[in-house]
């Protein structure tokens, strides 16, 4: 993990063992006001996220040691992480399936569009505060619903409030 920054509810963790994506999105999450931390295989994924329990976390599928599903699979089983949405990162449309099904919030397709990016971030944690926080309107109820793939929206399930 690189960029040590202390706890806050604007930390995004970007995980990715390319470092050029990583370094492609740091630069579009930060212009659109996040703080960022960044991880390059699935175990310091999971690592930093325990430390920094980030507001979002930004992973790929494809990286060494653990791969972004099994490192997603153990954030989601672990009850200090599991409310932290998740975006995934794929090369493959094969994996968006698999993601969305282990609790991704949403999937973007690499290449993807940067404003996609902090789009699908913006998003998942307003989409989280607004469950952690049912006085802003939102009900306990909750059914999943997905957008069409073509019409310029990050693939997601959305929870209904």
């Amino acid at each position: 993990m690189r960029d040590a920054t202390p706890p806050g509810p604007d930390i995004v963790l970007l995980a990715d063992d390319d470092r050029e994506i990583v370094f492609a999105a740091g630069i579009r999450l930060r212009a659109a006001g996040y703080r960022t931390v960044s991880a390059h295989d699935g175990n310091a994924a999971v690592a930093a996220a325990i430390s920094v329990h980030p507001a979002a976390i930004v992973i790929d599928v494809r990286m060494p040691h653990k791969d972004g599903l099994a490192a997603l699979a153990e954030l989601k089983r672990r009850t200090d992480t599991r409310d932290i949405p998740v975006v995934v990162l794929s090369a493959s449309i094969i994996d968006e399936q698999r993601a969305l099904d282990a609790g991704a919030r949403y999937f973007l397709k690499k290449p993807h569009r940067g404003e996609m990016l902090v789009k699908a971030v913006s998003l998942a944690i307003s989409d989280c505060r607004a469950v952690v926080n049912p006085h802003q309107g939102a009900s306990h109820e909750t059914a999943l619903s997905r957008p069409p793939s073509d019409d310029g929206q990050p693939h997601a399930y959305h929870p209904v409030h």
